[in-house]
């Protein structure tokens, strides 16, 4: 897979995890504490993302998930609202 390849693959899979939660760009940067501005740059292919920030994002939704399953919430949800 070529770079421009690896690429389309983060902003779909990050497009994907964002409209997965029903969030608009703006609310998603609030919800993973990330500039809107980098967000944008991320999705518009403008600014290459690093694969950890990808992982890390994917498995912070995946263990929300689940913890919100269990009716667990974290304090810092609470500082969010």
């Amino acid at each position: 897979m070529d770079k421009k390849e690896r690429i389309e693959k983060q902003i779909h899979t990050l497009k994907g995890i964002r409209e997965m939660l029903g969030m608009n760009r703006t609310e998603f940067s609030r919800y993973m504490d990330i500039p809107l501005r980098t967000l944008e740059e991320w999705e518009a292919g403008r600014r290459k993302m690093p694969e950890y920030v990808l992982r890390l994002i994917t498995y912070y939704v995946k263990v929300q998930h689940v913890l919100r399953e269990k009716g667990i919430t974290l304090e810092e949800e609470y500082e969010q609202e």
